[in-house]
């Protein structure tokens, strides 16, 4: 383990490509969840002073850090497995997505992430998530983090992160749809028991929706609509025994009807979902704005892996 582990806080890094952003989440005691702090530092390039300055005034070295790639860095994969054992999966992996990636395989740091079988399933084939980004966008995370003195536990990817948010959702035994939106798009995950069994990215950014007029803002609904059914019919078809109990709509600006649109054209209900209900955001008045909490949403989803699991487990 690196660094000085807190049993109750975990801290998310995000360099983004104008800011530097910190989220430092506290889970306590008792077990509830509260926003300790929320910085951003804008600049035109995240580099190792102002990592360094971020930590010598949140004290960042003392905690349990993570850092989720940002759009444009990774690759988010599905493949069929292939039949080797673990110790050789990874480089089996790097061969199979070699035709996938923009880059050489060799220069790819890749991981796993199984989706679980479904039983119902009919004997159609397994999958698995494989995350990919090149070994130069690693190396740069692992050498700010380093020169800044600031302990990088886990380069972690915005689906997991994302996952995480919807488990506080997730009724017992039911799956849940989550979808956000930022300025590099928007992504729709389905997880349900705490598993990822879909990720996807669709080219509408919260700047669209909030920018169009009528007539453009109901073409982006309906485009967005479609994508929804057919991710979520290709998701029934695929895993049978996943049940999705509703849509989980991440928090858009109020003169953007968007919930309303899709609760009356999709067939689950739709919610908007109220982080302020279960996490205590009030140091961060600014995250009531939906721009401003688009941009940390990532980092609270990372934040809580770290969070949701005894110290010392780090899978």
């Amino acid at each position: 383990m690196l660094g000085r582990t807190s049993e109750t806080d975990a801290v998310a890094v995000g360099l983004a490509g104008d800011r530097i952003d910190v989220v430092h989440l506290r889970r306590s005691a008792a077990g509830s969840l509260s926003l300790v702090r929320c910085e951003s530092r804008r600049h035109m390039h995240p580099d190792a002073a102002t990592l360094t300055a971020l930590r010598k005034e949140m004290k960042l070295q003392r905690f349990s850090c993570v850092a989720p790639l940002q759009a444009g860095e990774y690759q988010m994969l599905q493949v069929e497995p292939p039949a080797v054992s673990a110790e050789e999966m990874k480089a089996a992996i790097r061969w199979r997505i070699r035709d996938l990636i923009d880059y050489p395989a060799e220069e790819a740091t890749v991981d796993v992430l199984e989706i679980p079988e479904d039983a119902r399933a009919g004997g159609r084939p397994r999958f698995m998530f494989v995350a990919s980004a090149p070994n130069a966008v690693i190396q740069r995370y692992v050498r700010l983090f380093q020169a800044a003195g600031i302990p990088l536990e886990v380069i972690d990817i915005p689906e997991l992160a994302q996952r995480n948010l919807a488990n506080l959702f997730e009724p017992e035994g039911r799956g849940i749809a989550f979808l956000s939106f930022d300025r590099s798009g928007s992504l729709l995950t389905v997880s349900s028991g705490g598993e990822l069994y879909l990720a996807r990215r669709i080219e509408i950014t919260l700047e669209q929706l909030a920018d169009a007029d009528s007539e453009q803002r109901s073409a982006i609904f309906e485009r967005l609509l479609v994508e929804l059914q057919r991710s979520l019919d290709n998701l029934e078809r695929q895993f049978r025994s996943v049940s999705v109990a509703k849509l989980m709509l991440a928090r858009i600006p109020e003169s953007v009807p968007l919930r309303e649109y899709l609760a009356q054209n999709l067939y689950l209900p739709v919610e908007t979902a109220d982080l302020a209900g279960l996490i205590d955001l009030s140091v961060a008045p600014d995250l009531d704005n939906p721009l401003r909490l688009s941009e940390c949403l990532p980092l609270l989803g990372a934040a809580l892996r770290e969070l949701s699991q005894p110290p010392g487990a780090r899978p």
